[in-house]
């Protein structure tokens, strides 16, 4: 083509990126919140697999001594373990594939898909149907293939005979330290069963990674969410554009209604803007922008990137429209409104904003169009001013105005909320029935342990301190591991939300207060798991542990 001719030039890849833009900021949450819940069923379906072929020795022992061959008692934990696998699986895919269907169609919600399906892939169900119960299968075989190699006699007394090695050196040891005997008792039994006490720490690390990502999404969002609310006064639009059939024309002119609106009594700023749709010289489709004159103080401190436009050919956009047109601040485009054109340069990135809109200024619109007039005023009431009384002032100046008090839209902030609370909640519930588990198969192996313990003496409360104390270490180390885990999930999420563009300081959202409170929520998963396995230790009676032996 001859030079010159070629206006713009596109990359597929941009409308491709564009196409998905909002399916991917629900992408970043969705990814963490799911990798973090697969990592936790992981470490539960472990633990409890395993824990559950070892406290069964006694079991192993009598089917040897019934005939069982070594093989076949293998063979009977795998599928005592595969069954319940199989079916919780094969709920759980059909749970996920009900569920995926509504999100995909808000996820894709408002855009030309052309001929292109959305649904979902046949292969993540394979993946899931076939992937838990192949790891179920492969934690219950270690310690399953260990039992085997196990005698008759030695599989019954497993549990029962009087336990040495690193676990009773290391409470030897804490017997010398000024704690009380039930906590040293209870802070050397992790290492009685490392293996076990390492998978019940990951869990805890884990639930505080989550419990502090979603502390830190929170204060984002609600940051977020009162950015261009200035001191939190009232707003009050004030619509003035072509009047429907039936309705009065305004008695006042644009410029007589603007300053109308700042004389009535209660107004601070008034902000009049003017929404037109313009072409980009060299795209096919059009794009709305909104042309803004007045105070525009509140629309500035909406500016991640650059500066607010304050001259003519000058335009700000929000990340949606600058990767769907492949822009960044700094890059030109050319608007076309009437026949005539402007180029204009972006010069600020807004925290968010439509993917078919722009924000300029008055001065740009009187080189396109000097005629047009503003369709709308926004305007911010002095603090403590009665809205009501200003709306009505607004009313009786000009009935043809339509006044309304703006009401706060924080439907993002609320979604993502409560989309990371939920998870929060069910992850940090699965990490404590993780703690729960291993309490519950240490209190089972030790049940000889607590019976002679109360014996010579210990009371029930003493028992309740022991076990809790058993889990109070791991808690607390898992919640200084979780929570450098869980800021940088927290800032890997919000740079990656493709729609919103955070500025530095609705990152930085982390205070002492924040951290030492997770640390301690380590150990509060930790208790609460703990909390009910002890309560049945304490009432274990001397009689029932001897009639067991």
């Amino acid at each position: 083509m001859p030079a010159g001719s070629l206006t713009t030039a596109q990359s597929y890849l941009t409308l491709k990126r564009a196409f998905s833009a909002q399916a991917d900021a629900y992408l970043p949450f969705m990814t963490f919140f799911g990798v973090l819940g697969l990592l936790v069923s992981v470490l539960i379906v472990g633990n409890v697999v395993s824990g559950a072929v070892v406290s069964g020795h006694r079991h192993i022992g009598v089917l040897k001594s019934l005939g069982f061959t070594p093989n076949q008692v293998v063979a009977v934990y795998l599928t005592m373990v595969s069954i319940p696998a199989i079916i919780g699986c094969a709920i759980g895919t059909l749970i996920g594939n009900a569920v995926a269907g509504p999100i995909l169609k808000v996820a894709f919600s408002g855009i030309e898909t052309g001929r292109a399906s959305i649904g979902m892939s046949w292969w993540p169900s394979v993946v899931c149907l076939v992937g838990m119960p192949a790891l179920v299968v492969i934690a219950a075989l270690i310690p399953a293939v260990r039992a085997h190699r196990l005698s008759a006699a030695q599989a019954i007394t497993a549990g029962s005979a009087p336990q040495t090695g690193r676990g009773l050196r290391i409470q030897r040891r804490l017997s010398g330290t000024r704690l009380p005997r039930a906590m040293s008792l209870g802070l050397g039994q992790p290492f009685a069963r490392p293996g076990r006490s390492l998978l019940t720490m990951a869990a805890i690390v884990l639930g505080i990674t989550t419990v502090t990502l979603t502390t830190g999404l929170t204060s984002t969002m609600v940051a977020y969410g009162k950015a261009g609310k200035g001191d939190g006064s009232a707003r009050v639009d004030v619509q003035a554009d072509a009047p429907a059939r039936g309705q009065n024309a305004p008695k006042l002119s644009d410029r007589q209604t603007e300053q109308r609106l700042r004389s009535l009594p209660g107004a601070d700023q008034v902000t009049a803007r003017a929404l037109t749709k313009v072409r980009l010289a060299g795209y096919t489709q059009t794009v709305f922008t909104n042309f803004y004159r007045g105070d525009t103080q509140d629309l500035a401190s909406e500016i991640v990137k650059g500066h607010w436009p304050t001259r003519a050919g000058e335009a700000a956009a929000g990340p949606a429209f600058l990767n769907q047109h492949g822009l960044s601040v700094g890059g030109r485009v050319t608007i076309q409104l009437n026949g005539k054109q402007a180029p204009v340069t972006i010069v600020g990135e807004l925290m968010e904003g439509n993917a078919q809109a722009l924000d300029s200024n008055w001065q740009t619109l009187t080189q396109l169009d000097p005629t047009t007039q503003a369709a709308e005023y926004t305007v911010r009431l002095a603090r403590g001013a009665d809205a009501q009384r200003y709306i009505t002032a607004v009313k009786a100046a000009d009935p043809a105005l339509r006044p309304a008090l703006r009401h706060s839209d924080d439907t993002a902030t609320t979604t993502v909320v409560g989309f990371a609370s939920v998870f929060t909640v069910l992850l940090t519930v699965v990490a404590a029935l993780g703690v729960f588990n291993t309490v519950l198969l240490n209190i089972r192996e030790r049940r000889r342990d607590l019976g002679m313990l109360k014996s010579i003496g210990m009371t029930p409360r003493q028992v309740m301190v022991m076990t809790v104390s058993s889990v109070a270490a791991p808690g607390a180390i898992g919640g200084l591991l979780g929570i450098p885990l869980g800021i940088v999930a927290h800032r890997l999420v919000v740079d990656r939300v493709g729609v919103i563009s955070f500025p530095e300081s609705m990152k930085q959202v982390w205070h002492m207060p924040q951290l030492t409170a997770l640390v301690l929520a380590g150990v509060t998963i930790a208790v609460l798991g703990a909390l009910i396995p002890a309560r049945s230790a304490a009432r274990l009676t001397i009689a029932k542990v001897l009639h067991n032996e």
